[in-house]
């Protein structure tokens, strides 16, 4: 039986967490299945965003160490297969089109890890976050040290990291880390409207964005900056562009077909 569940709705990838009975703790058969869903999202010329969430009053309590240990202890990377992209975002290839998540409860680990590698976050009120690791004896491994401190903050986030204490789901808002709070239950479908207004979005530009953000990220302002206008120039002569002119000269929504 399949954990990770994966449906489309229109431009719209669903990627549903389903192991509520143990906490939706993550195996790395279920990493794999995520990181196939990942694959799809950036392959499948129809999709255009993606919404991650869980099932149950938990979107994790963490990983399943035991079957996790060895693969930490071969001093290799996540196993990433064919068709497959890590969901952490820190070995190979990384998702080129949004990534909406939703969380509740219990968020610790890996959950925090993949929502530092995804672009809009959605949590209910309940929510804990919490970095476990130096309470089991190893440190983060996905992500977590590389993004914590640059999206919390270097103190906020050494704090945590260190002690492997918990984190409201109000200070992860105030700190940035979250972009709506909501009450417990509506953290779905909160996602799911903003991932209809990306899937609204032009999808040229939509992505264009995500690579022009994270060349600025990784390679600083003065590289994405020169990149600009290189990566507008393909953009223009699209049809997507010339419908976001008529649309604007007709007064109506634009109707984008992502070419």
């Amino acid at each position: 039986m399949t954990h990770i569940q994966v449906t489309t709705s229109g431009h719209i990838l669903d990627i549903k967490v389903n192991r509520p009975e143990k906490y939706n703790a993550l195996s790395p058969e279920m990493y794999r299945e995520i990181g196939r869903a990942y694959a799809e999202l950036n392959t499948n010329p129809e999709l255009r965003v993606a919404v991650l969430h869980a099932e149950g009053k938990h979107f994790t309590a963490g990983v399943e160490l035991d079957k996790w240990a060895g693969i930490f202890a071969s001093g290799k990377s996540f196993p990433v297969g064919e068709n497959e992209i890590d969901p952490f975002g820190v070995s190979g290839e990384r998702h080129r089109k949004p990534v909406v998540i939703a969380v509740q409860g219990y968020c610790y680990t890996w959950g925090v890890e993949i929502l530092l590698n995804t672009e809009v976050r959605i949590a209910a009120e309940n929510t804990q976050f919490a970095m476990l690791e130096v309470k089991r004896g190893i440190y983060p491994c996905g992500g977590a040290t590389l993004r914590l401190p640059q999206q919390m903050g270097w103190a906020a986030a050494q704090r945590y990291l260190l002690t492997g204490d918990t984190w409201t789901a109000e200070e992860a808002w105030r700190l940035g880390l979250v972009n709506e709070l909501v009450p417990v239950g509506q953290q779905y479908s909160r996602a799911r409207e903003i991932a209809e207004k990306i899937a609204n979005a032009a999808p040229l530009g939509v992505e264009a964005v995500l690579k022009s953000s994270r060349l600025a990220e990784l390679r600083g302002e003065e590289e994405a900056a020169g990149q600009l206008f290189i990566d507008l120039q393909p953009i223009m002569r699209s049809d997507d562009a010339r419908e976001g002119v008529q649309s604007f000269i007709e007064r109506r929504e634009a109707r984008f077909k992502g070419r």
